[in-house]
């Protein structure tokens, strides 16, 4: 009679193949749509092994490394206003492939540039595929999720993201060695042909096909994602999700005349503006050539800088499992005194003489600054931006932050090249740490807490908090304005 039990006990409970199909389904759909992200992070990260050999083959200036640079930070910013459009008229995953195929011509013309001009037009022509896929790919993967996976899926992404920056920088330390800074640049090519034609395989969002009116498309792929009982039901709630969508957004643009919903935007803006005047891409894009004027040499620095993009998807999966248990506003306000002390030191660490040592600093303390940064800073405000707006608001609000996000990036990208320059890389970093302390103080006084509220529940508090602080400002200025009459 034992013998049964315990075959019962080891075989536990059992999954139907149905389930079995679904899972195997939203996995592929997973790896497929998420190299959008990684190529996202590959393209943005291997300009950091390239760029120390362009230098020397195109004779840059320090303003000509930061227009390479910055080319596609700007490409992106233009992206990912096209992005979103580009998704409601051609569908999540047309838009998509159209994202790929920008991708591999992208990379190829890269690869190929003869000179500083055609390399910064292919640069920004690439920049517009990594901003598309930054709005494209986590769009297509919340709305093609079961409701009980859907923010671990989208969370992929951001993961994504950071290990195809560490794939660029493994990428380039082999290659360092033979100087193939173009096949650095040319290889993001291969994932960007697996994303284009992957796509074919997969369908569009239910989301997007009730949209144009294609229900029974959008039941069919409800079909291989939930038991056939619960189709229905998720069709009729995406229906009336459409609803109350179109009327939001007929009534944006006015929405944003509201004092408290300006309110928020302005400090969507400015969460946006904090994760990178904090000089987070400062390091993704220089720090082999940071350590390089430590005295380290070329490939070495190349080789050094993969410990930059180990942390920086571990920090990432850290922050991940502690943004839900510890809070958004004190993940915040933590991350950015870290950030604070690791720049501070950093900083200081560039004006000892030049050693093996002091390059061995240098790292530890770029992989301690990034530590914070990912765990905390680019966890959280990527949340709060997802979360803190109204529906009437939303997609208007997070694009407008989003586009600033990336002209700050770009202005960053531009222009750090000519500080380290001018005031050497102890004052630049100093600069990103004084940065740091505004920016602390701006999240504690303004970054709302998000956490444990529904959405609706959360446009409730918000609407209040702000309504009862403009009350406070009203009472102080009438007060005021009674002392000055006085």
């Amino acid at each position: 009679m034992s013998a049964p039990t315990r075959q019962a006990a080891s075989a536990g409970p059992r999954v139907s193949p149905r389930a079995r199909d679904a899972k195997r389904f939203i996995v592929g759909i997973a790896a497929i749509a998420a190299l959008g992200g990684a190529l996202f992070g590959y393209d943005t990260g291997v300009i950091s092994g390239a760029l120390p050999f362009m230098e020397d083959h195109f004779g840059l200036t320090s303003l000509g490394e930061g227009v390479i640079t910055s080319a596609l930070l700007i490409g992106a910013a233009f992206g990912s206003l096209i992005g979103g459009r580009m998704s409601d008229a051609l569908g999540r995953r047309n838009s998509l492939l159209w994202a790929g195929a920008v991708f591999i011509g992208g990379a190829m013309a890269v690869a190929v540039s003869p000179g500083v001009p055609v390399m910064t037009a292919a640069r920004f022509v690439l920049g517009l595929a990594v901003g598309s896929a930054s709005v494209i790919t986590p769009l297509y993967l919340s709305e093609i999720a079961p409701p009980h996976i859907r923010g671990r899926l989208v969370s992929f992404n951001s993961l994504m993201i950071v290990s195809g920056q560490l794939l660029a920088y493994l990428i380039n330390a082999v290659l360092a060695r033979w100087e193939a800074w173009r096949w650095m640049l040319g290889l993001a090519a291969l994932p960007a042909v697996a994303l284009f034609v992957g796509l074919f395989f997969l369908p569009d969002t239910p989301r997007w096909y009730i949209s144009k009116g294609r229900r029974d498309e959008a039941a069919r792929v409800l079909g291989r994602t939930l038991p056939a009982e619960d189709v229905p039901a998720e069709l009729a709630r995406i229906d009336q999700a459409r609803e109350l969508e179109a009327g939001a957004r007929r009534g944006a643009w006015q929405q944003l005349r509201t004092p408290w919903v300006r309110r928020l935007l302005l400090i969507g803006i400015g969460l946006a503006a904090v994760q990178q005047i904090t000089g987070v891409n400062a390091v993704v894009y220089f720090a082999p050539k940071l350590l390089a004027s430590t005295g380290l040499g070329t490939g070495a620095a190349i080789t050094a800088t993969i410990a930059v993009g180990a942390v920086s998807v571990l920090a990432t999966a850290i922050g991940m499992a502690l943004i839900d248990r510890v809070g958004r506003r004190p993940l915040l306000i933590t991350g950015l005194a870290g950030m604070t002390v690791a720049l501070a030191l950093l900083g200081a660490s560039f004006h000892l003489p030049h050693s093996a040592a002091v390059s061995a600093l240098v790292l530890g303390l770029m992989v301690l600054y990034m530590a914070f940064m990912q765990a905390t800073l680019n966890t959280g405000v990527w949340l709060l931006l997802a979360e803190m707006f109204p529906l009437k608001v939303r997609g208007l609000a997070m694009g407008a932050a989003v586009f600033v996000m990336w002209v700050v990036n770009f202005a960053v990208a531009l222009v750090f090249p000519v500080l380290l320059d001018a005031i050497g890389a102890g004052a630049t970093f100093w600069f990103f740490g004084a940065m740091c302390v505004l920016s602390l103080i701006f999240c504690k006084r303004y970054a709302p807490e998000t956490k444990g509220l529904a959405l609706e529940d959360l446009e409730h508090e918000l609407r209040k908090a702000a309504g009862a602080e403009a009350g406070v400002v009203a009472v102080a200025v009438a007060v005021a304005a009674v002392d000055s009459t006085g």
